[in-house]
């Protein structure tokens, strides 16, 4: 089953990568296998050098660290390269709710672009690495690279719709319509990074899911109890197994009800 698991980061301390230099063994963005998941999808190799000149460096985040918090000045955009984040907020009477889970080849940062400070934290749920992408050098390659002005905009455009989709999920559906959504979307986002569509690890808790869908820990572990009756999925710790994904696809947009 590990075969079909998404890569590990390697166990990683807090220290930083020095600046990224295209002599070097060239770990950049032409490089990279998640390139076509990242800003440079379909920039010319002229661009991509362009772009990998402003990367300022990758950073390692362990498990449970911050790569911002709230509050924190707006200075880059990160490229998620290895692991998986959660971005969070808290509201002025402590209350925390988690507004997402991201993975390699997506950004995190783009909620401070308009105010220049971060509205949210973003948390590594494993050990993780990321590349800085200075903004203000981000600004003036939009200048030179149209193309690339123009896929940063579909990204910040899908962002909105996820807000958007995130908010309907809390708003109108039931609770087992919530949780097969949130498998089915990590099913396609795991699928789009060449991994397995059906056979992955939950790399968020079962408190952190409901604290995403907006349910108790109960009722999460309520619900992969059920699913796994129903031979909708298996699962085993954190290892899951989706056994009938047009089913749950069916569960999450309202056209079958669990028994």
């Amino acid at each position: 089953m590990n075969a079909h698991l998404p890569h590990l980061a390697t166990p990683a301390t807090t220290s930083t990568i020095p600046p990224i230099k295209l002599q070097d063994i060239r770990v950049h963005c032409a490089a990279c296998s998640l390139h076509q998941l990242c800003l440079p999808m379909g920039l010319a190799e002229a661009d991509m050098d362009k772009l990998d000149s402003i990367i300022g460096r990758r950073r390692r985040i362990k498990r449970d660290d911050a790569l911002y918090r709230m509050g924190e000045p707006f200075t880059n955009l990160y490229a998620i390269r290895v692991g998986h984040f959660k971005t969070s907020q808290t509201n002025s009477i402590g209350q925390q709710h988690i507004t997402g889970f991201q993975m390699a080849g997506e950004l995190l940062g783009m909620d401070a672009i308009g105010s220049n400070a971060h509205h949210c934290e973003a948390i590594a749920l494993e050990d993780s690495e990321v590349c800085e992408i200075p903004f203000n050098s981000l600004e003036h390659l939009f200048g030179e690279v149209p193309t690339l002005l123009s896929h940063f905009h579909r990204i910040m455009s899908r962002e909105i719709n996820r807000e958007q989709n995130v908010m309907l999920l809390l708003g109108s559906m039931r609770a087992d319509q919530k949780f097969a959504a949130f498998l089915v979307n990590l099913s396609s986002r795991y699928a789009a990074r060449g991994y397995s569509a059906t056979r992955f690890q939950l790399r968020m808790s079962r408190e952190e899911i409901g604290g995403y869908l907006g349910l108790t820990i109960e009722s999460v572990s309520r619900l992969l109890s059920k699913f796994k009756k129903l031979e909708l999925l298996s699962v085993g710790q954190r290892d899951i197994e989706l056994l009938q994904l047009l089913t749950l696809k069916s569960i999450a947009a309202g056209t079958d009800h669990c028994a």
